[in-house]
């Protein structure tokens, strides 16, 4: 599917571009992958990484739909992973917010559909749902207009479709990293905000698993979300110091004490697959109606997809080999 592509990443330099760059070029001999990004200094650095003929570096940012009409020439495939993250930088930033993670997708939409791209998949988030914060509202937006975007096609053939994934083990800034900073700094009572709080597990290498599986099986409109097991944050924090004491600061504005990924809502419009779960979109009912009697199997009544209520759970001891062996990316 992938030998002799050209596929362009937005965001190109951050974690999730930087490693499915490499997965690509390890496993696939695609013509070209363009990383698209606004950073010089990053896309630099990232060069001199991985030096390879086949990676082309466009700056660019994906508000300026321009940039991108040029960028997009000649592609045939597209994974849209620019956005503002933070959730304390949205929060009080939200018109810049709003600027790179809704009119940025509104232009990629645009671009995809005027160049002839084949297909694009789009990164989103868990807090795109039920959202509480301005990040996770941003995101929400966003994946409602790419789902619709399959409307917008014609006989163009450009298909859009969602991954839908949490924060990523060992990523810059997320808990991991931090508490090991801690640790070696000789805190000894962890910082937790509420000791009720869960989370779901997944690993870049599981992110970009799912992207493949939506580039692969995707047909438009879809939301691929992943099998993964659930943690505790208190296991989580026994796992990097076993005798650990808590201090618990209470939950941050905008921060949820579990992640949802499939609401009871949409668990109707769902079907589980092996070791994924995809939501079909159902602005095509009719459509709809005959993926769902021939795809994958039906999920119970009052079904969702939510930290606190998943039967895939990790203990201390699991946790503890993986924070051992983890990454920080």
């Amino acid at each position: 599917m992938f030998n002799g592509a050209s596929i362009l990443i937005t965001g190109g330099t951050g974690s999730f571009g930087k490693n499915c760059t490499k997965h690509l070029l390890a496993n696939y001999d695609v013509k070209k992958i363009i990383i698209f990004s606004r950073d010089e200094y990053k896309q630099f650095m990232f060069k001199q990484e991985l030096p390879d003929h086949r990676l082309r570096f466009f700056v660019g940012d994906v508000r300026d739909k321009y940039r991108l009409k040029r960028a997009f020439d000649g592609v045939d495939y597209v994974l849209h992973a620019a956005a503002m993250k933070q959730v304390p930088t949205c929060e009080y930033n939200p018109i810049e917010a709003i600027k790179t993670n809704v009119d940025g997708a509104t232009n990629v939409v645009e671009a995809a559909l005027d160049a002839g791209v084949k297909k694009v998949i789009a990164l989103s988030t868990d807090k795109a749902v039920n959202p509480i914060n301005l990040y996770g509202g941003t995101k929400l937006l966003s994946d409602k207009l790419f789902i619709a975007a399959n409307s917008y096609a014609g006989g163009k053939g450009t298909t859009f479709a969602i991954v839908r994934y949490g924060n990523v083990a060992g990523s810059r800034g997320s808990v991991i990293p931090y508490f090991q900073n801690l640790v070696k700094n000789g805190i000894r009572n962890l910082p937790i905000t509420d000791q009720r709080m869960t989370r779901f597990w997944i690993g870049i290498d599981n992110g970009i698993e799912l992207v493949m599986k939506a580039l692969e099986f995707s047909r438009g409109g879809e939301t691929f979300v992943s099998k993964i097991p659930s943690f505790k944050v208190t296991d989580l924090a026994r796992a990097i110091l076993p005798d650990c004491g808590f201090d618990e600061i209470g939950i941050r504005e905008g921060e949820k004490l579990h992640e949802i990924m499939i609401t009871k809502a949409d668990a109707k419009f769902t079907r589980e697959f092996d070791d994924y779960y995809v939501i079909y979109s159902h602005l095509d009912i009719d459509h709809v109606s005959t993926v769902l009697k021939s795809s994958g199997k039906e999920l119970p009544e009052g079904f969702s997809y939510s930290s606190d209520s998943n039967t895939w759970w990790l203990g201390v001891d699991e946790l503890s080999e993986l924070c051992q062996n983890i990454k920080i990316i």
